[in-house]
């Protein structure tokens, strides 16, 4: 074998560095592009909230978002100093979410499955390092980073006109502003996102880095993270410094991150070997060590599972401090024969009676190689609220998912792009005990009977 050169032996570290960095800064660079489209899209700023005054259709370009739920998205951001975040009792309207910081790692859950039981309350987000006792009345909320957010749905009861605006006003009793200004706080600035596309999907390419050192310049390094973080200086990533890669960098860039890619993809897959029920292809979107590792605020230095984290965030966003206790998630990307679901067959999901959820359960679609949902379509999912939605004598429900609703079934159906892939998310909103012992059991996908 011939003797690498010296010029070559730094790509080759340079591209395989890259690779790593596209793995560990997924989750932050997945925050990053949310808040660049509240600056950009929304021309908004950091301490104020995107929401939906409607259910969300396809142009919420996040990573699998829930188009049955009103979202309330405050971003917080305390360089200037500690922020509150006022959520209101559950008299009314019901929060179910989490504050999360930069690398979406929760810091606590909100609401009635959350940390303040449902009765509301203050929740002071601190800056790292942040010194000095924590005024009376208030949850101290420490993050590891300067910025983050929370993601709250605002619980619907049905999506009857009246309960969506009975859901975005409870979602708009939220306070944010500045601890220095508590005395007298300025009125919070709400954003409405329902006819923006707002972008944040996950690019493969050169600019993943743009976005990653623009993490790296005004966040600190997180003890944990100092090796990775060194490394990064191979890619001209550096605190302090501008990021200006040369040409064939940036070449070699594109190319880390779309190798990345594929093996980050590679990872989705290997997630749905190990299912939830038995005999089905239904798995949790995460791997148990990654589950735990966010519990623990990703402080247990012998567990820290950056492979899996960097997998989970191609494919979604936010985390739950205590998963099961508010929400919990299904996904799967193949039917019941284990092929891949192609946008131009038409399948269907019969969900089973009695689902064990206190709220509610929904079926979502997305598109497979973005993980957002499928684009220009009129609506993207059903759930057990969804208005004209038909039961089966038992109790039971047909969902469809295909390019053409079969005859008379409109009103279960969930449009597909007959040119693409597609994965479902089946999430349910307070999950109950037998859920979890596992008494009922979501069935596969199949084929519909006509194809």
């Amino acid at each position: 074998m011939a003797a690498l050169s010296g010029e070559q032996l730094q790509q080759a570290a340079l591209k395989r560095r890259a690779i790593e960095a596209v793995i560990w800064g997924m989750p932050a660079v997945n925050f990053d592009l949310m808040r660049e489209a509240l600056l950009q899209a929304m021309k908004g700023k950091d301490n104020q909230v995107v929401f939906y005054s409607r259910l969300p259709s396809w142009k919420n370009q996040t990573l699998t978002p829930n188009p049955d739920s009103i979202y309330i998205i405050p971003f917080y951001d305390t360089h200037d100093g500690p922020v509150v975040l006022e959520v209101p009792p559950a008299e009314g309207g019901t929060f179910v979410g989490s504050i999360d910081d930069l690398w979406q790692v929760a810091i606590e859950d909100v609401g009635p499955a959350g940390f303040d039981k449902g009765k509301g309350g203050k929740y002071l987000i601190l800056p790292p390092g942040c010194k000095g006792s924590v005024p009376e009345g208030y949850f101290p909320m420490p993050s590891q980073t300067y910025r983050g957010f929370a993601i709250l749905r605002s619980m619907l009861k049905s999506t009857e006109s009246n309960e969506v605006a009975t859901a975005v006003a409870y979602g708009k009793r939220i306070k944010m502003y500045p601890l220095a200004q508590a005395t007298n706080p300025p009125a919070t600035q709400f954003l409405d996102a329902v006819d923006t596309v707002f972008d944040s999907t996950i690019k493969y390419d050169a600019s993943f880095f743009t976005t990653l050192d623009r993490v790296i310049q005004s966040e600190p390094c997180l003890a944990r993270d100092a090796a990775l973080v060194d490394q990064l200086k191979t890619i001209g990533i550096v605190k302090g410094k501008p990021f200006q890669p040369d040409a064939q960098t940036r070449l070699l860039l594109n190319e880390a991150a779309r190798e990345a890619h594929l093996w980050l993809d590679s990872q989705c897959e290997a997630l749905f070997k190990t299912t939830f029920f038995p005999g089905t292809h239904w798995a949790v979107p995460a791997s148990p060590e990654l589950i735990k590792a966010i519990s623990e605020g990703m402080n247990d230095p012998n567990n820290y599972p950056v492979d899996a984290r960097g997998t989970s965030y191609t494919m979604g966003f936010f985390s739950a401090k205590h998963l099961g206790a508010g929400q919990f998630y299904l996904m799967t990307i193949r039917d019941k024969n284990g092929n891949r679901f192609a946008g131009r067959n038409t399948y269907r999901l019969s969900v089973p009676p009695n689902a064990p959820v206190n709220q509610y359960w929904s079926a979502t679609l997305y598109d497979r190689e973005t993980h957002a949902l499928i684009r220009d379509q009129k609506w993207s999912s059903r759930s057990s609220q969804s208005a004209g939605l038909q039961r089966n004598p038992n109790g039971s429900v047909d969902l469809f998912f295909g390019p053409q609703a079969p005859a008379g079934k409109d009103t279960n159906w969930v449009p597909t792009n007959a040119e693409r892939d597609f994965e479902v998310l089946f999430r349910l909103y307070g999950p109950e005990k037998s859920f979890f012992d596992k008494v009922w059991k979501l069935p596969d996908i199949e084929l519909a009977d006509n194809q």
